[in-house]
């Protein structure tokens, strides 16, 4: 990661957007740990964020809305909001043209969403689960989308042909989050007890092999997430800490923790894959050199925890 001529609004070629509990979203500039910009979200923390591919808007999602915010002005309200969602929803994200979006939520469902219209959400479809989705994830292909939630199955989405495949790694536990590599060939998932389960995939459509079984933390983990070159993966937990594996033997890495830091509740690699990006309980979004393990940065103005960020890189 770079700063040099990055700049802090839409279009720029680094934005660190992290959200919480404190009913905001905040738009960093990332290689100097200046707030940018102050967004509103109000009436819901923020479950989940993500940037467009083209830079230029975020989708938050909280407590039964969707919202999109534009990254290149200086409103601070939402441009697009959608309250027509019951519950949760716990994820957002997009197709790779920007064409629709993806969520999933507690009224157990991953919906697809038409974006194209650019005044309104317009669900397409929707696909039904038996229990809340904690989980879902587009496969880089756009063929699948993978959900899985509290029932502790995942289930593989086939939009071309509407038909969905089961996986269910462990029993009596619940899915918290599914990544998927860049190249496609792997698929993780990690659970409320802290395991991580791994699969390679491959064929046409991508067909999950079993690969590594590992006990990536002692309590509850909440995400997990490749770097841009598949050869890590990190996974964060309630212990206060991330962890990153390398994906060639699945050997720990670095552990990544300070003093202040509570519950991690996500990360996001830059596209170099020498640094990572955390959110944490204790209200900080940190920035930590993977080469080194050291602490580079901190984040701070947000006055609750941080359960979501996102990271837009050059190029990305």
């Amino acid at each position: 990661m770079s700063g040099e001529g990055t700049t802090g609004t839409g279009g720029s070629q680094v934005a660190l957007v992290t959200g919480g509990y404190d009913h905001t979203i905040k738009l960093w500039q990332a290689h100097s740990g200046v707030c940018l910009r102050t967004m509103q979200h109000p009436d819901s923390q923020v479950n989940d964020l993500e940037i467009s591919p083209n830079g230029q808007m975020v989708a938050a999602c909280g407590y039964q809305h969707i919202r999109m915010y534009d990254l290149a002005s200086a409103n601070p309200d939402p441009v697009l909001n959608y309250e027509g969602v019951v519950k949760n929803v716990s994820r957002v994200g997009f197709q790779e043209n920007g064409q629709w979006m993806y969520t999933g939520g507690e009224d157990c469902t991953a919906r697809i969403w038409d974006i194209r219209m650019g005044h309104q959400f317009q669900c397409q479809r929707i696909f039904q689960v038996p229990a809340p989705v904690n989980a879902v994830v587009l496969h880089p292909d756009q063929s699948q989308i993978v959900v899985g939630g509290q029932s502790g199955i995942i289930h593989i989405w086939d939009l071309k042909t509407d038909h969905n495949e089961q996986l269910i790694p462990e029993a009596e536990t619940s899915i918290q989050d599914i990544a998927i590599d860049p190249s496609g060939k792997l698929m993780a998932a990690v659970n409320n007890k802290g395991n991580c389960y791994v699969w390679s995939l491959g064929g046409s459509p991508p067909r999950p092999v079993p690969r590594k079984h590992l006990q990536a933390h002692k309590k509850y983990a909440l995400r997990c997430k490749f770097s841009y070159d598949s050869t890590m993966l990190v996974t964060t937990s309630g212990d206060c800490s991330a962890r990153v594996w390398r994906t060639s033997d699945w050997a720990l890495l670095r552990e990544l923790r300070s003093d202040a830091q509570r519950w991690v509740w996500d990360a996001a690699f830059t596209l170099d894959s020498r640094y990572l990006f955390t959110g944490s309980s204790d209200s900080y979004a940190r920035l930590w050199d993977l080469d080194s393990g050291a602490l580079e940065r901190e984040y701070c103005g947000h006055q609750k925890p941080i359960t979501a960020l996102a990271f837009r890189d050059q190029a990305v």
